[in-house]
């Protein structure tokens, strides 16, 4: 690149990002492994489930899922984007949320055996740490809330 052409770019906060042989762009950590589990009364044993799976050290859940879609063939899901909210899980081998059984997929965090807690952010922003479990839970709600 020309000199004259770098020194013009530097004041206007643009970078050049130039990728060698051997080298990449993504995350400097390694993975992390995650333990993921599909739950919800009422659902098939082909809908439930418990899979190990990896997230990119500092990486959000979206891509650990995506990761376990292509190497685990027995896992699957679908995603629905809200211009407003963003991601949201919609289905989950196979079985979709819905309006009017008033089911949706929930998505918590294994802390003490028996006492989930709700993820503080959804799939696209949620970091899950190593070893967590992160469990996919079809829920229902109530019209009366």
């Amino acid at each position: 690149m020309d000199l004259r052409l770098a020194s013009a770019l530097l004041p206007l906060g643009l970078l050049l990002l130039i990728i060698t042989p051997g080298t990449s762009a993504g995350p400097v950590g390694g993975a992390v492994p995650i333990r993921v589990s599909v739950e919800g009364r009422g659902l098939s044993s082909e809908a439930t489930g418990s899979y190990s799976g990896s997230v990119v050290e500092g990486g959000v859940l979206l891509g650990a899922l995506k990761r376990l879609q292509q190497t685990d063939p027995s896992f699957r899901f679908t995603l629905r984007e809200d211009p407003d909210h963003g991601l949201f899980l919609e289905s989950v081998n196979g079985v979709a949320g819905s309006g009017q059984a008033q089911s949706y997929w929930e998505l918590l965090s294994a802390g003490a055996p028996g006492d989930p807690a709700r993820l503080d952010a959804g799939i696209g922003c949620y970091k899950p740490k190593a070893g967590e479990h992160i469990i996919l839970r079809l829920s229902t709600w109530s019209k009366d809330l």
